[in-house]
């Protein structure tokens, strides 16, 4: 029998921070992501830099004892329901264990950590072409009124 175990991340365990490490770096490769690897200074530095961050943190899916989803998480803070909020950075399934729940399975993790934390909210962006968007609508996300818009400006530029 397949089995799906997600945990948070101990970034100190090497099982966990590979695991973290190789999901992220799947979901670069895919045309959702970078459509190629992570560059390997990047890959060097992720885990040192997410233990060193506050409020970075992971859940990892785990089928049968094999990494297969991520959900790369940040605690934000709503100024407008002074509480705190889960922005979920990255939420990545590998190709080979897609259509099994494991997207809706994290998402449900990360929503019931929310709760537990007393959260108002979990955010995040996704790409206008990103098919994960019907999973995203199903599980009751929604582009809010007003409907707002994800601005980047990137610091090298």
């Amino acid at each position: 029998m397949k089995k799906l175990n997600i945990v948070t991340a101990d970034l100190d365990n090497e099982i966990h921070a590979k695991a973290v490490l190789y999901v992220t770096n799947q979901y670069a490769r895919d045309p959702m992501g970078l459509g190629t690897d992570l560059p390997e200074e990047t890959k060097d530095n992720l885990i040192p830099e997410m233990k060193q961050f506050p409020g970075a943190f992971s859940l990892i899916a785990f089928f049968d004892d094999e990494p297969a989803g991520v959900a790369n998480c940040i605690y934000s803070f709503s100024t407008f329901n002074a509480s705190k909020v889960i922005n979920i950075h990255d939420l990545a399934v590998n190709n080979m264990f897609r259509g099994k729940g494991i997207g809706q399975a994290l998402l449900g993790a990360v929503e019931r950590k929310a709760k537990e934390e007393n959260c108002c909210k979990v955010t995040l962006e996704v790409r206008e072409d990103n098919r994960a968007r019907n999973l995203y609508e199903r599980m009751g996300y929604s582009y809010g009124k007003p409907t707002m818009y994800f601005m980047t400006k990137y610091m090298d530029e």
